[in-house]
């Protein structure tokens, strides 16, 4: 890239793997980082420092973005753009008030415009009607940095094509995750478990919303103990909503001693958890991505991924490193879990094979899959939205 003007990576809020990102994209490409807020009700991280290789710019600080209204968002968005002047804006979908905003600036400055997605065909039921508003906006991004297979396959669908989608969206810091659990396997080795938690485990992350699925994954793993004569215990980190209903679940099937809650963990807290696990359980019913599987195989854990999960086609090769499931089915979840508890002689080798393929979805590859997006979208010819566009862009913002 030639260009001295930053490219523009917007985000709703920064956490970790947003910064481990934006490290690596700044080592490549001039690069600011725009929040639109400092905080989210959503998700609980600490706040997240700026990083050495990318300058960072917040909208609004110490508020969720949701609580700010859509015009004071909007105009913000277009401000802060307006003022930097970017040579291209990387915008975190098409659904947040923020997101539409910026493309919309980049149709009227014809801009380049890449965005970023991890939207499937099959995350939720799909008409033609609220497809088609899609497939206009589409008109507006010059190329795409997506996860994975699925995600691109969705975008083809609407009209990209395939050599404007890049993969390299869903990464995590791998060797943060890798140091913290080897450091904790090596302090359990001389000082015992450092939780009192009985090992080995499945250890399952996440929000404790209605789609991550934990009161089914707790039915199955109830009917997964009725079948196995030494079975594992299960560690749900996390926290949310439906706790009351997870917590019915464990005591309706007698589970209090085997299930554990120990809450939710930030960012440097989690890596022990997954280096004293024996294998990670991800059952949620819809999922763009999956980010806790990267972080699990990482550590060289076996991965049991819901067949609806984003990363699953990309991530999980059945009987290499782990196996998916339907995660309507009790019973499938519950022989999954049987299937890896009871086979500990090749769990060491299962591990291995995690680890081995989670090496290639580092940040490193969400820097070079930015950096190439951004010179396909510099290399199209900038379209000319229609009024009817710019009006479709404008409802959509205000919805």
């Amino acid at each position: 890239m030639t260009s001295s003007s930053p490219v523009a990576v917007l985000f709703d809020r920064f956490g970790p793997y947003h910064r481990a990102r934006l490290e690596a994209a700044g080592r490549r490409l001039p690069v600011t980082a725009v929040e639109f807020a400092g905080d989210s009700a959503t998700y609980d991280w600490k706040s997240v420092e700026g990083g050495e290789h990318f300058r960072r710019r917040t909208l609004f600080r110490n508020t969720d973005s949701a609580s700010v209204p859509p015009g004071e968002l909007i105009k913000a968005v277009e401000s802060e753009l307006d003022s930097l002047r970017p040579a291209a804006v990387a915008v975190p979908g098409w659904s947040h008030p923020g997101a539409l905003a910026a493309l919309r600036w980049c149709a009227r400055t014809r801009t380049p415009a890449v965005l970023m997605s991890e939207t499937t065909a099959h995350d939720f039921e799909r008409h033609w009607w609220r497809e088609l508003p899609k497939r206009r906006l589409l008109r507006v991004a010059g190329a795409a940095l997506v996860g994975g297979r699925a995600h691109e396959e969705y975008l083809e669908m609407l009209g990209l094509p395939p050599d404007q989608v890049f993969w390299g969206y869903d990464v995590v810091d791998n060797d943060h995750f890798a140091r913290g659990a080897q450091r904790a396997r090596r302090q359990a080795e001389t000082r015992g478990d450092l939780f009192g938690l009985p090992r080995p485990y499945f250890l399952a992350s996440g929000r404790f919303v209605e789609k991550k699925n934990f009161p089914g994954l707790i039915e199955a793993f109830a009917g997964y103990r009725r079948t196995v004569a030494d079975p594992w215990d299960l560690v749900i980190l996390g926290d949310g909503p439906t706790r009351p209903d997870i917590e019915q679940a464990i005591n309706r099937n007698e589970l209090r001693d085997a299930v554990h809650l120990p809450g939710f963990k930030q960012y440097d807290e989690l890596p022990p958890y997954y280096g004293l696990a024996g294998a990670f359980v991800h059952p949620s019913t819809t999922e763009q991505w999956g980010l806790v599987v990267n972080e699990a195989m990482a550590v060289g854990l076996p991965v049991l991924v819901s067949e609806r999960c984003g990363c699953a086609p990309d991530l999980v090769d059945a009987g290499r490193n782990g196996y998916t499931f339907d995660p309507a089915d009790p019973s499938d979840i519950a022989h999954t879990l049987q299937r890896v508890s009871q086979a500990e002689d090749g769990l060491d080798e299962m591990g291995q094979a995690s680890r081995e393929i989670i090496a290639n979805w580092t940040p490193d590859r969400f820097g070079r899959g930015l950096e190439r997006a951004v010179e396909q979208a510099r290399d199209v010819k900038p379209p000319t939205v229609s009024f009817f566009d710019r009006c479709l862009l404008t409802a959509l913002m205000y919805r």
